[in-house]
């Protein structure tokens, strides 16, 4: 791993860190102020497959958080790009709510499937068509795997097992444009001219936000709140740079110990 530089962005995940769905985690929004103050530049990293990227952005906004579109990046806009880049046609099994972020691609006698968190779409029918087109030929692209995600409700199933169920059928494997991709992180640091050591990544996802970061080169610091779940940060290795109770706890660290 390349040498550790001075501190220069970081990362935040959103849902399961700032908020849980439309509730924010306590103290975020002053703490994500107090890191704005700093020297560092703050991006936003999501696998949020639920909302376009316009329905995130306002429901950020009703929480008072203080977040421009420029500075979000979405593993919906990673497959929108990979979807241009293949020059495909996809079925796509994504929520409704999500399809503004896909405006102007070709759907129509679809030759690959592109597939989110899409509870309406995750029954028998809709996945056989997914299957039969897998086996002939069709590229199988995953927005992420999140194996789950928190509710209000509780933990809920994410994509994850619905790609695995496809890869499994079909003797394929996904295409993943979302975190714990390196692809992804890079791409999210691309406009900030920062090198992965130079950055760190907050999230409550320990495999995909923390571990993602770790192997491309970044710090992870895990907080306790959304998904996580007790020891989850005995799950990966290295383990976090650091575990916090929330979203605040990670900011204090930060410019009391890393700026």
């Amino acid at each position: 791993m390349a040498a550790r530089r001075a501190l220069k962005a970081v990362l935040v995940d959103l849902n399961g860190t700032l908020h849980i769905e439309d509730a924010a985690v306590p103290g975020a929004q002053e703490a994500l102020k107090r890191l704005r103050a700093s020297s560092v530049m703050v991006r936003f990293v999501t696998n949020t497959t639920k909302e376009s990227k316009q329905d995130l952005l306002e429901r950020l906004k009703k929480l008072e958080f203080d977040i421009s579109e420029d500075e979000i990046f979405t593993s919906l806009t990673a497959a929108r790009n990979l979807v241009e880049q293949k020059q495909v046609r996809p079925m796509l099994l994504v929520d409704e709510r999500a399809l503004p972020d896909f405006t102007g691609i070709q759907t129509s006698n679809p030759n690959a499937v592109v597939i989110g968190l899409a509870p309406e779409h995750f029954h028998y029918q809709i996945l056989n068509q997914a299957f039969r087109l897998l086996l002939e030929g069709a590229p199988l692209i995953a927005i992420h795997k999140a194996r789950y995600y928190k509710r209000k409700d509780g933990l809920a199933l994410g994509p994850g097992p619905f790609v695995a169920a496809l890869e499994y059928a079909t003797d394929t494997k996904a295409i993943v444009v979302g975190k714990p991709e390196k692809t992804f992180f890079l791409e999210a640091l691309r406009d900030t001219g920062c090198a992965p050591e130079e950055a760190i990544m907050i999230g409550d996802d320990c495999r995909d936000d923390v571990g993602g970061a770790q192997n491309t080169g970044m710090l992870g610091i895990l907080v306790k709140t959304g998904k996580y779940r007790n020891a989850d940060e005995e799950k990966i290795n290295p383990p976090p740079y650091l575990t916090c109770e929330s979203f605040p706890q990670a900011v204090d660290h930060i410019l009391h110990h890393m700026l």
